[in-house]
């Protein structure tokens, strides 16, 4: 099998094997003063020396391990096989490590030092048994360290993923923004050039703006509403060159309620369904009438009253129309569950279609100042519904 070099480690790595090993040591000296008595026959700087023994050997021990489950590539196996890998290892280090501080103390420290204590095979098992719970509890803690850094990582990619995706998502509705009205816009300017130079003009300015805002808003994840309703009154004034005098509107805001936050070409693609699904459709046309204010808890009250009847289980209905659930989606995440959205017949009247938007003014500021929009944070200008 071929083994893998093992990554160099890092300064918090030396720093925490430091720390970990020497409060190690300390412990143990704090152990021989509370219960080893002074007339023990052993001086007091020959157990010093030998818990930093101890201590060291097992940081060379440690970092043994870590370069063995480094080169064998440990982390990518199932929990079993590492496991036992690790099982195998610490018994084995365990034991050399057991041999080098018998060895050493037999060298350097004074015979009757290196005698003292327990002898025999059972009690150097014990050393090894010692030393390899030593080692366990050093391997949990690495191993359990890097599975936690790599779910965090997972969890990172996974998130980059969902971006990469929505924004695929986003390029394809970028892609799909109603050529038709658009090329409708086109010629009918192209139609006035000749007969009325003036109000093509006017019209060529109200295009421009529209796309202009559509270019510079698309990744904005909340506009004012007076702001927004420029863009409508835009597109509403491009509309009526097409329908004439099939179409009537009216825009009626509280001037208060302008500085209330939404998300952008919000009330423009309620205005674009009413059209497209009320007015276009009958000979006679219709109207569409734009209102909003605030109401007795500051919140944001928003109505797009239009002519039409609305068809829940129709192909073409508001619920399963790609525009609107991408402004459901949009409100959710502006507003979370406090946004309320609502389309319907209008009970007020025989043969109407009522859109309502409820939104909180506060949280719409503090989701405003929060930070850039996610690439979801966008809704295409004229998208079918």
């Amino acid at each position: 099998m071929l083994l893998l070099s093992a990554p160099q480690p890092s300064r918090y790595y030396w720093r925490t094997q430091a720390l970990a090993w020497t409060l190690y040591a300390l412990f143990n000296l704090i152990i021989y003063r509370a219960f080893v008595p002074a007339t023990a026959g052993m001086p007091s700087w020959v157990f010093s020396v030998m818990s930093f023994l101890i201590a060291g050997t097992a940081l060379g021990a440690s970092h043994l391990l870590r370069q063995l489950i480094w080169r064998g590539d440990w982390l990518a196996r199932p929990p079993l096989g590492l496991l036992g890998r690790l099982l195998l290892a610490n018994a084995g280090l365990a034991g050399g490590s057991v041999l080098v501080i018998g060895l050493v103390s037999t060298l350097f420290l004074p015979t009757q030092a290196a005698g003292k204590g327990p002898q025999g095979w059972g009690a150097q098992m014990i050393y090894v048994v010692n030393i390899n719970i030593l080692l366990s509890l050093w391997a949990a803690a690495y191993v359990g360290w890097h599975y936690l850094q790599r779910s965090r990582r997972a969890e990172i990619e996974k998130w980059r993923l969902t971006a990469a995706v929505r924004e695929a998502e986003l390029n394809t509705l970028r892609a799909q923004l109603n050529p038709h009205f658009l090329f409708n816009g086109l010629n009918n300017i192209r139609g006035l050039v000749s007969e009325d130079p003036g109000r093509a003009r006017q019209a060529l300015a109200h295009l421009a703006d529209l796309l202009r805002y559509v270019m510079q808003h698309s990744a904005t994840p909340l506009v004012p509403l007076g702001q927004e309703l420029e863009i409508v009154a835009d597109y509403l004034a491009l509309e009526a060159l097409q329908l004439e005098d099939r179409l009537r509107y009216t825009l009626d805001v509280d001037p208060a309620a302008r500085a209330a936050q939404l998300p952008p070409l919000s009330v423009q693609l309620l205005v674009e369904n009413a059209i497209k699904h009320g007015v276009a459709p009958r000979p006679a046309g219709g109207f569409v009438a734009v209102a909003a204010q605030l109401d007795a808890a500051g919140w944001l009250c928003l109505t797009v009253r239009s002519t039409g009847r609305y068809a829940p289980d129709a192909p073409t209905a508001a619920g399963g129309g790609l525009g609107l659930r991408g402004l459901r989606e949009r409100l959710a995440q502006a507003f979370g569950t406090a946004a309320e959205f609502n389309l319907g017949n209008d009970p007020a009247a025989a043969d109407a279609v009522l859109a309502t938007l409820r939104l909180p003014v506060a949280a719409a500021a503090a989701a405003s100042v929060a930070g850039a929009a996610s690439v979801a944070d966008f809704s295409p200008l004229f998208s079918a519904s």
